[in-house]
């Protein structure tokens, strides 16, 4: 085929790869999103997340997590889920004691904005 023939097409007429290209993508993409809603609506999601370890939830599953993995005893479980609730309501208390004494130091906005931060915290 010679240039010529090239140079006499009309310009309408000449086909543009990137119209497809752009297609095929979107295409994937809401394939890909529907794919998502699908596994978010089967509840598929709930297995990558875990109870936060200050939670109830989050510390039986720590526990029966040990006691599985570990292999513990009847008796060895008792002990350790003593242990375990020690150190939890030290936790608790270590954590509450910061945020009184940073509460202290702050002015009654950046209490509230400190608040906010604490609780968006929770939610993740």
């Amino acid at each position: 085929m010679s240039t010529k023939v090239l140079e006499r097409a009309p310009a309408g007429n000449s086909w543009n790869p990137r119209w497809p290209a752009i297609a095929a993508l979107s295409l994937v993409f809401l394939c890909g999103a529907a794919a998502g809603a699908v596994a978010m609506n089967l509840g598929v999601h709930n297995h990558l997340h875990q109870p936060a370890f200050g939670t109830a939830e989050g510390k039986a599953l720590n526990f029966k997590r040990l006691q599985r993995e570990l292999n513990l005893t009847p008796a060895q479980s008792e002990q350790v889920e003593s242990i375990l609730n020690d150190f939890w309501q030290y936790y608790r208390t270590v954590l509450a004691d910061g945020k009184n004494r940073v509460e202290q130091v702050l002015n009654e906005e950046q209490r509230r904005k400190f608040e906010h931060l604490l609780q968006d915290a929770q939610k993740q």
